[in-house]
């Protein structure tokens, strides 16, 4: 039902027109690309499979494998790279277009968006002025008075308006409803945009193999973070959790570290989709990979020791980053960037005391003698201790980005991960300087949300440099291999 409401959606009706003789060269008006070499065209490879079956049967072969000994199935028409004739594709793979690179970039730039806004969101403590969780009929605002005076009833019911805005009038609660709505409408937005391209691209067979199991399990992480953010704000709901006289309603640092995580994750798996797309599609083309222009080969360059070394540390660099962002939700969700208002020392001295650091307040249990166990949940609960980790996490992320691009200085990349390498150095200096201004100027939400977009871009220039030295994917070698075949037969 599903392929075919998609093919009535986009009018992708099975053609009907009988496949002609085998070798034989098509003429194709709607060619998705068409390659020049001087004088002499080539002919177009055409993604536009022509299956006499219907939508549904395609759909079943995405997820399904041939029957043993049965004939394989071309997966793109019988004709590429050629001039004057058809070369057989029925054992080449599919290689997925530039068209799902430009959708996966989409939907990452769509997923960074949404990240910035929840920022703003927890900043302007506006997450917790929806009550309720409605993806349907969610999508509406009130859109009359009494609307918005059941609303904001509802509202006045939370921890949050009775210990800190019992004062608001129902045009401020407005303001921070409009802010959560629309971080909401953001979320929904983001996942039809990924579900529904996926749906058409499987279905149309535009999806190498070595994607598919990923983009599920990026649809089923996108349909988890709706239920992740809802169990976050009910946090911060429970009229039980804030009993305590003292207490702030704000959400769990600890829902909200999960949140936040799973977000970037998608980030950077869209991210690294969408490059690999790009760059696999420009490989089987053209032969052009990361820029490579001195002689080397591919297999020459990645061979090298000194290379494989670096693409670790990379790698461990971006894992870094990531660490350095996880900690910063615990940070806050525990508002700790209010404390301690000075960089580089912290009360006058490097770092505050080991009593202060792991506190007994925070162990899980205090024996008679005095002696705590569980003081480990002071990494996590204690805003001094955990905005101490959160410096000492960033203060290695910035010595290990320079680090990257002295090596990068010293090993023979490609001219498009030494790019990078040294962006990613210049970015986090950037960040370094968005942090500090942050905790010294006390949070303000505009650089709050400088610092957390600053996060993410560092992120972004920092996976550039493994992904540029990446091995180009089985299907655009296996195309690369077969038009330098056909091209070398007289």
């Amino acid at each position: 039902m599903l392929p075919g409401l998609l093919a009535r959606t986009f009018r992708l009706a099975p053609c009907r027109t009988t496949l002609p003789p085998p070798r034989v060269a098509l003429a194709s008006s709607r060619s998705l690309h068409q390659l020049h070499a001087g004088k002499t065209p080539l002919a177009s490879l055409s993604w536009r499979a022509r299956p006499t079956t219907s939508p549904q049967v395609r759909l079943y072969a995405f997820f399904s494998k041939p029957a043993p000994g049965a004939a394989p199935k071309p997966a793109l028409d019988a004709r590429f790279f050629s001039s004057n004739g058809a070369l057989p594709a029925a054992d080449l793979p599919v290689l997925s277009p530039p068209a799902v690179g430009n959708w996966l970039l989409t939907s990452a730039a769509l997923v960074l968006a949404v990240i910035v806004v929840g920022g703003v969101t927890r900043l302007t403590e506006s997450g917790l002025s929806i009550t309720e969780w409605r993806p349907i009929t969610g999508v509406l605002p009130p859109l009359s008075q009494a609307d918005w005076e059941a609303e904001f009833d509802k509202y006045k019911a939370t921890p949050e308006f009775r210990l800190l805005n019992s004062r608001m009038a129902l045009d401020d609660f407005k303001q921070i409803y409009h802010m959560e709505w629309g971080h909401r409408l953001l979320g929904r937005t983001i996942g039809l945009a990924f579900v529904l391209p996926l749906a058409y691209f499987a279905v149309r067979r535009r999806l190498a193999r070595a994607l598919r199991l990923p983009l599920l399990g990026m649809a089923g992480l996108l349909g988890a973070q709706g239920a992740l953010g809802w169990y976050m704000v009910q946090s911060g709901l429970d009229d039980a959790a804030f009993a305590a006289s003292d207490a702030v309603p704000r959400v769990s640092q600890y829902r909200l570290a999960a949140h936040l995580g799973a977000a970037m994750v998608l980030y950077a798996g869209m991210l690294a989709g969408a490059l690999a797309v790009k760059a696999d599609w420009r490989y089987a083309r053209s032969g052009a990979w990361s820029r490579l222009a001195d002689g080397r080969t591919v297999d020459e360059v990645l061979r090298n020791p000194l290379v494989r070394r670096f693409r670790r540390q990379a790698l461990a660099v971006a894992a870094l980053v990531l660490l350095t962002a996880f900690s910063g939700a615990f940070v806050a969700g525990l508002d700790a960037g209010l404390i301690y208002n000075e960089f580089p020392l912290m009360g006058g001295r490097l770092a505050p005391p080991a009593a202060e650091l792991f506190s007994p307040a925070y162990a899980t249990s205090t024996a008679p003698d005095g002696s705590s166990t569980g003081l480990w949940r002071n990494l996590f609960e204690n805003p001094t201790t955990v905005q101490f980790d959160h410096r000492v996490l960033a203060t290695t992320t910035y010595v290990a980005t320079g680090a990257l691009w002295a090596a990068a200085r010293r090993t023979p990349l490609p001219p498009l991960a030494a790019r990078f390498a040294g962006l990613a150095f210049a970015m986090a200096n950037v960040q370094a300087a968005l942090g500090i201004s942050t905790l010294l100027y006390l949070v303000p939400v505009s650089l709050a949300a400088m610092h957390q977009a600053g996060a993410i871009a560092l992120l972004t220039v920092v996976l550039h440099i493994p992904l540029a030295l990446r091995r180009p994917g089985a299907a655009a070698r296996a195309w690369r291999q077969a038009y330098l075949a056909r091209k070398a037969k007289p």
